[in-house]
């Protein structure tokens, strides 16, 4: 029994649905989502969206918990946005944005060029004394995951100390160093 599938999803205001048979659209101040769907099926009531599966093979019980987080991510991400935020620790790690081109210093022998999709909003902030910070801005959560996983993986955080790009409160398990 799913736990995640059976709560119901509460649509916000402003926040306009279309179920189609395959294909569940939302519409909002920020944009608009779809996304296709098979083995459950979408019951509207008022404000509330419930799903069910249409049959009890594994597959669709393992989709009915699936499809739920992920239209209740496209409501939210319609209404409100999703963000992620990066931090670059290290001596000399820059990062600068030139509309949706990050260029990123991380102590490689050349700068990091990376394009980022028109969908996703990126910012830079530089202040003297603090860590750089990325922030990038969505209405889609899984794009904004894969951007932000993609930019953390040109240099990972490494345990000794603690140096590499890394997501904003994220604790990094250290490790000692050689003893003498």
């Amino acid at each position: 029994m799913s736990r995640i599938g059976n709560s119901p999803i509460t649509i916000p205001e402003g926040v306009s649905v279309e179920i189609q048979p395959n294909l569940f659209t939302v519409k909002g101040k920020l944009g608009e989502l779809s996304q296709s769907y098979d083995l459950v099926s979408i019951e509207k009531s008022e404000n509330t969206l419930t799903l069910k599966r249409v049959n009890q093979s594994k597959t669709a019980k393992a989709k009915h918990g699936l499809y739920r987080a992920l239209f209740y991510n496209m409501v939210q991400g319609v209404s409100n946005g999703w963000s992620k935020e990066l931090e670059l620790v290290g001596v000399g790690y820059r990062a600068k944005n030139q509309g949706q081109k990050l260029e990123l210093a991380l102590g490689f022998s050349h700068n990091i060029v990376f394009q980022i999709p028109t969908e996703v909003k990126v910012e830079t902030v530089s202040e003297k004394g603090k860590n750089p910070i990325i922030k990038l801005m969505s209405l889609d959560k899984q794009l904004v995951g894969a951007i932000a996983s993609k930019i953390r993986s040109f240099r990972k955080p490494e345990p000794y100390k603690g140096k590499g790009v890394k997501y904003v409160g994220e604790e990094i398990r250290r490790k000692a160093g050689k003893s003498a």
